[in-house]
């Protein structure tokens, strides 16, 4: 990748599946590491950290460049969906909505920088069991229980928003629990049997991409 004066390095790994990197296209990357080499600096960027999210939602939300909206947790699935979590101490601001901007201008700006990928903004609260109900958006949760001795979280959801809660292969309530940092179980209301956990749905859709 041509940085100017120098030259970044893009591996395979930290390429979005997806995407197509045409000679004479602009993008954004992330700077994962710069170390000198025997012919000078080594800069190995990326597209798939979640660390590239991060970055330009500093870019473009000002709130966030000066402090006032703060970012408390990313996760991504590149090229597909990431969740972001945003605080503020500030009552006279929303932060969600300052992240969104007037009729979505900045959200689909950074949308546009990644490709298209999804993007949930979920307000950040101490609470809990509101953290994580907020962080399974779209769904709508019922309710949740937490344990806190193995930090697992059995969150309840009627049976039309079970499927949504879940995510295409598990996407959602995956994103949902490494953002909050707790296991999460869903249980449809419908269907006292049914239950899944982040970490069943996390193998079930790797083994389908192996498929």
């Amino acid at each position: 990748v041509d940085l100017g004066k120098v030259t970044g390095i893009l591996f395979g790994e930290q390429q979005i599946d997806r995407e197509n990197y045409r000679p004479g296209a602009r993008m954004k990357f992330f700077v994962a590491s710069v170390n000198m080499g025997p012919r000078g600096p080594e800069i190995l960027l990326s597209r798939s950290s979640s660390r590239l999210v991060e970055e330009i939602f500093k870019q473009e939300i000002p709130e966030i460049e000066s402090g006032v909206v703060k970012i408390k947790g990313v996760a991504r699935d590149a090229g597909y969906r990431s969740k972001v979590a945003v605080q503020t101490d500030d009552e006279a601001i929303d932060p969600v909505g300052a992240c969104i901007g007037q009729r979505g201008s900045r959200i689909n700006t950074i949308i546009e920088e990644l490709g298209g990928e999804k993007i949930d903004i979920i307000e950040y609260n101490d609470d809990a069991a509101s953290y994580i109900s907020k962080a399974l958006s779209p769904a709508k949760v019922s309710s949740v229980e937490l344990n806190e001795t193995d930090k697992t979280a059995d969150v309840s959801v009627s049976s039309d928003q079970f499927s949504l809660a879940i995510g295409r292969s598990g996407q959602n309530v995956r994103l949902a629990s490494e953002l909050t940092g707790w296991k999460i179980n869903l249980k449809d209301l419908g269907t006292e049997a049914a239950a899944v956990s982040a970490e069943e749905q996390a193998v079930e859709s790797e083994e389908s991409k192996e498929e």
